[in-house]
């Protein structure tokens, strides 16, 4: 995969992504006018059950499959392949539908125990069937990304949230919801029927696709070799998101008791974290649409220079993500730092998320580019030491959430500080074991020169804030977002080729 072509993928996805994003995003803005802070606050507690036992059925899928298909595509064998797509659906249907089963019968349980709000049981009986359709798509999408046709499960992804909407709406409207439990549940029903009609569309997506290939003739491996291949790369990496998700899930699930303890009331207790996790964080996480597009198109674009050996495309690939990751960071944390109170009107009609977006835009400097030396490693095949490393940064933060979010000076706040000092120990930790294998050059210049790009980014937002008047704050907000972010890059720009020449 060719430098251009590494971009142009990355754009095309991140564009893609931007259109799923906002979607989502207004997903996330009628839910918080449907839900309320409360009900949104349930909502997120939810959520990290979902994702933990998404992690259980389908996480490392897609990048597994993902590096298989780049390498069987480079040597056009597509009857391993498909009898790879054949064996792999087997397996993860039987392993899906047996944790869905297990979760249907104990959600009661899972809503008492651990949520500790009785009102979660029928969304977690709704999502469900979702943990077999998720596992099914993300083989389909690895096998788009390894063929780096990255606009077929993006395009479907668009379709899906846009649905999704319809469908949340739509039952809300029907059934006449209008309390915390049924609204939490009809918005659950419409991601297990979004996640279902993005299957069939995946599906019958791959079926025209690889009607169109024309196979070499290839020794056809066994069954069990075809699985073993993908299962020795999604295994550490199933490992890793599920024993990570299982201390991130532990985290946000003390945060209601551990505000309680502070004297705040557990309806109050959910509104903070509905603000907080469900709104501001929500809104600063946009951009990471950018680092996360990169991730995805680079895991099959440095799995053939691996497997070519070429050591200089691969150091030079670590230190463009890493610097596009600090860049699109370092934007957001200015635009969360200007104007945090016109995006909270804007997204959410509320005049009370400033501080808290203030908060996220930090969370979010740091964050990503730890989030991108993650990718980085799984990227380099490094899945052991991905997954010490995560659960270093993942034990670490339950600590300090622990400790942090029962300070009544801190409160919610303290979820905030947890995420920025995990952030930095991860990128630490991770950049150690990158400079292993490849050079990573970091210098004190360099550090001053991004210093002062986002000096001037800081200063270019302020005065086109100023000079816009409030009234027409969506034209403010985006005029402001976009003049941020294209001041950055274009002086990053011109320092690279000052540096160069």
């Amino acid at each position: 995969m060719s430098s251009d072509s590494f971009y142009k993928n990355s754009a095309i996805l991140t564009l893609s992504n931007f259109i799923t994003g906002f979607i989502g995003f207004a997903f996330s803005i009628v839910l918080s006018k449907k839900l309320g802070a409360e009900g949104l606050g349930l909502y997120g507690l939810i959520m990290p059950v979902y994702s933990l036992l998404i992690c259980l059925t389908a996480d490392g899928l897609i990048t597994a499959v993902s590096k298989v298909c780049a390498v069987y595509n480079s040597k056009k064998d597509y009857r391993n392949l498909h009898r790879t797509v054949k064996t792999i659906v087997c397996f993860m249907g039987l392993w899906s539908i047996a944790v869905a089963a297990l979760v249907f019968i104990n959600a009661s349980n899972i809503s008492t125990f651990f949520i500790k709000d009785i009102r979660a049981a029928n969304a977690i009986k709704i999502i469900c069937p979702a943990l077999v359709f998720i596992p099914f798509s993300a083989i389909f999408k690895g096998i788009f990304y390894g063929f780096e046709k990255f606009t077929i499960p993006a395009s479907i992804d668009i379709l899906e949230k846009g649905i999704r909407i319809t469908i949340l709406l739509s039952t809300i409207f029907l059934l006449s919801l209008n309390n915390v439990k049924g609204t939490v549940t009809a918005a659950y029903f419409a991601l297990a029927v979004g996640e279902a009609i993005s299957l069939l569309m995946l599906l019958t997506a791959y079926k025209l696709f690889f009607k169109k290939l024309v196979p070499v003739k290839t020794k056809v491996k066994n069954p069990l070799q075809l699985l073993f291949d993908i299962l020795v790369i999604s295994t550490p990496l199933c490992l890793n998101g599920f024993l990570s998700s299982i201390l991130n899930t532990a985290s946000t699930l003390i945060l209601p008791r551990r505000l309680i303890s502070t004297g705040i009331s557990y309806d109050n207790a959910l509104e903070l974290i509905g603000k907080f996790l469900g709104m501001s964080l929500t809104t600063v996480n946009l951009p990471f649409i950018i680092v996360g597009s990169m991730m995805t198109v680079l895991i099959p674009d440095m799995s053939l220079s691996i497997s070519k050996k070429d050591l200089w495309s691969t150091e030079r690939r670590i230190s463009q993500v890493l610097k596009i990751s600090f860049l699109v960071g370092l934007g957001t944390l200015i635009i969360s730092l200007c104007i945090p109170q016109k995006l909270g009107m804007l997204f959410y009609s509320r005049n009370d998320l400033g501080d808290m977006i203030k908060i996220a835009g930090i969370c979010s400097f740091m964050s990503y580019a730890s989030s991108a030396s993650f990718g980085i490693l799984n990227a380099l095949g490094k899945q052991n030491i991905n997954l010490r490393n995560s659960l270093i940064v993942s034990v670490e933060g339950l600590v300090l959430v622990f400790i942090l979010t029962g300070i009544p000076e801190l409160n919610i706040y303290g979820y905030g500080v947890s995420i920025v000092l995990t952030s930095i120990t991860g990128l630490i930790i991770n950049l150690y074991e990158i400079r292993k294998y490849c050079e990573i050059h970091l210098s004190i210049k360099s550090s001053l020169v991004f210093a002062i790009i986002g000096i001037i980014g800081y200063v270019t937002i302020k005065i086109a804030s100023t000079i816009i008047p409030d009234t027409f704050i969506v034209f403010d907000v985006f005029i402001s977002t976009i003049l941020c972010f294209v001041a950055i890059f274009y002086l990053s720009k011109i320092y690279n080729q000052i540096s160069i020449n």
